[in-house]
């Protein structure tokens, strides 16, 4: 056990942490130097998804030998809505690695991973990463870092925090600025000394709390974490203590290891090792495995609630069908319950309806991640508008999540921002001018910050710089103007004509090009004022036997608005859908009747989200 160290690399989004992991990895030997991988950038982001992005969504784990010691490594998300696949590996380790950029200093994930961090009692060790910068100023960052520490009340052991300053990207680390360094091995000596062993007991009985889920075919549900106490040995029974206090009874079928990113089978595992179990099914995040039923459970540990929901709904507009295969009720079902196995800030309720699900998450990017993986396994699926999780205070009073927004602007684009959060309910708490750089911090509902991001980068020219976290649930902060446009809606089943699209593009921007298939209720363009008209985009030139002075002019049609996924889900008003589906996203009405679509206008009732 004295010759173990588990450790978790924790920062804000696009600090550096996978690239740092990549280096740890390579220069401990963990590749062959001929191996593949030792080549490749990002090793420990195997979704498709991460790769594409640049981002972490899942938390991940690895181990590599160094000198006589094992050390055991989680490679987390830096972004907000992803915070609890952070949440719940802290219970995982004994010490942090908290990567800040020598840039930018410390944002505002940075304060929210860190403050779990000390909360579970974890040793840090600051690594200001990137100081080969242009801008980098790490001594600056360094005093940040301290002020923040300060700020979250670390202990005046935690504040007595060891530093080292590195180059992920370039492969070298160093104690002091001055040093000359070419490898990583200041870090991994900083860990040997810093991180203490694994707070665990070797004598007693078995104990593991589940810190983290994965599924094999063969073997069923893996559940990894941190055995507290005692040992295992595959074949040995053990007893699955669940969250509401009943217990199962099962039996070790194979217990994995880690060495670099494969995971190894072995026969017995000790305590303070991190590992992966097999041999329960329904077991699940923050439940505690143990050798007999008498046992107590470790501590459960809650995770924060989510705030934003959406509708997922079967598709059943005309094009249903023609491009996944995975389109019926049972298909999206079973997929949903299959992410909540493994993925813990996700709820999914059934509702009256049988073909509607509701979907809770922490915010848009993560159930926007989730719908696009879907897409790419094969389902078919509408995606509502989100919506707020309001909850009702002692009083009766209606309560909703209130977000800490942290943004970075450049100074001409001042005005136009702040307007923007005074529409949206914001509540300025502090600014500061630096440079040519202003920063804002407000407090603003969650609802109103549905779409800002997009708003953001549009005033700012793509210079915006925007996290948010999580403060509290406050009043209700009264009616936010949505989208001020209304749509262009289709009338007509057919394929899109070059001629219909010129003639409705004097009414707004389109969404289609000629050649495309439209259906009634898809929403083909944005309309240039605030009510929706049908249109037909279907129409074709008629022949006649005379010549018109217009023959001969070619039509020319403005480029199609094309949206990601997360755009659209903003962009959708409250009786509109996102369909989502392999090849193709389409934005229509919920309603897709005309007829039926006015009827239900004149007697919509409002409704609130109970928690």
């Amino acid at each position: 056990m004295e010759h173990i160290r588990n450790i978790a690399i924790i920062a804000h989004v696009d600090h550096g942490k996978t690239t740092l992991v990549d280096c740890l990895l390579k220069q401990s030997g963990t590749f062959r130097a001929n191996q593949a991988i030792s080549s490749e950038d990002r090793i420990m982001d195997s979704m498709d998804l991460e790769r594409e992005r640049g981002i972490t969504i899942k938390a991940k784990n690895a181990a590599f030998k160094y000198k006589n010691f094992h050390i055991n490594i989680v490679d987390t998300p830096g972004h907000a809505d992803f915070g609890g696949e952070v949440e719940r590996i802290m219970n995982m380790i004994d010490g942090v690695l908290l990567v800040v950029d020598a840039a930018e200093g410390p944002q505002a994930q940075t304060r929210f991973v860190l403050k779990k961090a000390l909360e579970a009692g974890a040793k840090p060790i600051v690594v200001i990463n990137k100081i080969d910068r242009d801008n980098a100023n790490p001594h600056k960052v360094l005093d940040l870092v301290f002020d923040l520490f300060v700020s979250l009340h670390a202990t005046d052991e935690q504040l007595d925090f060891p530093v080292v300053y590195a180059s992920a990207k370039e492969g070298f680390a160093k104690i002091e600025m001055e040093h000359a360094s070419g490898t990583m091995e200041p870090l991994f000596e900083a860990i040997m000394e810093h991180i203490p062993p694994p707070r665990a007991h070797a004598g007693a009985e078995f104990k593991m709390i589940v810190s983290n889920l994965d599924y094999s075919e063969y073997l069923g549900r893996i559940a990894f974490g941190k055995i507290y106490s005692g040992k295992i040995m595959v074949g040995d029974p053990a007893v699955c203590i669940h969250g509401d206090g009943s217990k199962e009874k099962g039996k070790v079928s194979a217990i994995f290891h880690f060495e670099g990113l494969k995971r190894i089978q072995i026969e017995e595992a000790h305590a303070g090792d991190i590992v992966g179990i097999t041999g329960f099914e329904d077991v699940f995040i923050g439940e505690t495995l143990t050798d007999t039923e008498d046992r107590a459970p470790l501590p459960y540990v809650p995770i924060d609630p989510p705030t934003i929901q959406m509708q997922f709904a079967v598709n059943d507009g005309p094009l249903a069908g023609t491009e996944g295969k995975l389109v019926t009720a049972r298909h999206i079902r079973e997929r949903l319950i299959k992410e909540t196995r493994t993925n813990v800030a996700l709820k999914v309720e059934e509702t009256s309806a049988p073909n509607i699900f509701n979907v809770a998450g922490r915010g848009e990017m993560q159930i926007a991640i989730l719908v696009e993986q879907m897409r790419r396994e094969g389902h078919e699926v509408l995606v509502s508008r989100p919506e707020v999780i309001y909850q009702k205070s002692e009083t009766g009073e209606l309560l909703e999540p209130i977000e800490r927004l942290f943004v970075e602007i450049p100074k001409e684009s001042m005005g136009s921002v702040m307007e923007n959060l005074a529409n949206r309910k914001g509540e300025i708490t502090n600014m500061e001018h630096h440079g040519d750089q202003i920063s804002i911090e407000a407090l603003i509902p969650m609802r109103g910050l549905i779409g800002f991001e997009t708003d953001l980068v549009n005033f700012t020219r793509g210079h915006g710089v925007m996290s948010h976290l999580f403060h509290e649930y406050g009043p209700d902060r009264g009616e936010i103007l949505a989208r001020k446009n209304g749509s262009l809606v289709s009338m007509e089943d057919g394929e899109a004509t070059a001629y219909a699209l010129n003639a409705i593009q004097e009414r707004g921007r389109l969404m289609i090009g000629p050649g495309e298939r439209a259906y009634k209720g898809m929403i083909v363009g944005e309309n240039a004022r605030e009510s929706d008209i049908p249109v037909n985009p279907c129409k074709a030139k008629h022949l006649t036997n005379m010549r018109s002075s217009g023959d001969g002019k070619g039509i020319q049609l403005e480029p199609p608005m094309r949206m990601s996924l997360e755009r659209a889900l903003e962009y959708i008003g409250p009786d509109e859908y996102v369909e989502a589906t392999p090849s193709s996203l389409r934005l229509r009405k919920k309603i897709l009747d005309e007829n039926a679509r006015k009827r239900a206008g004149q007697n919509r009732v409002v409704r609130g989200v109970a928690a």
